[in-house]
């Protein structure tokens, strides 16, 4: 409606650029790819993003949707959708009914060490063959 209203403009001619042929093809000058001066092989991944989030609240819930290569793999996603909700219900069971983690915290124990009498035969082995023996003889 407001396109009828609004004046015609004057059309010019366009100017050709300096470097423009008869017909009005614009030609570029000559380009040339260089091979880099090193035989590395191309690493994609060379650059890395400076971007560093933080992980949030968010984070340990969200996981990326599977790709439709991963869900034809899985069996679909009917039976896809059954095994989320078998595990669900799985972890649901597990935390009601108080048992360990599976995934648990390494715990450091304290070196095994010999009892009385075993100390007691490896100072006499060692008094016996003092050649072979690292450890010195204590009384």
């Amino acid at each position: 409606m407001l396109a009828g209203a609004a004046p015609a403009q004057e059309v010019l001619p366009a100017q050709a650029p300096p470097d423009a042929t008869a017909d009005g093809v614009t030609t570029l000058d000559e380009v040339r790819a260089l091979k880099p001066e090193d035989d590395q092989p191309l690493d994609l991944y060379r650059f890395r993003n400076p971007v560093k989030v933080e992980s949030n609240r968010f984070s340990g819930s969200w996981s990326e949707p599977p790709t439709p290569e991963q869900v034809s793999q899985s069996g679909g996603y009917l039976l896809m959708g059954l095994n989320y909700g078998l595990m669900a219900a799985g972890k649901g069971l597990h935390r009601l009914s108080g048992g360990r983690e599976q995934i648990q915290a390494a715990t450091a124990r304290p070196p095994p060490e010999l009892e009385a009498d075993q100390q007691r035969r490896a100072r006499r082995y060692c008094q016996a063959d003092a050649d072979d023996c690292a450890v010195p003889p204590q009384d």
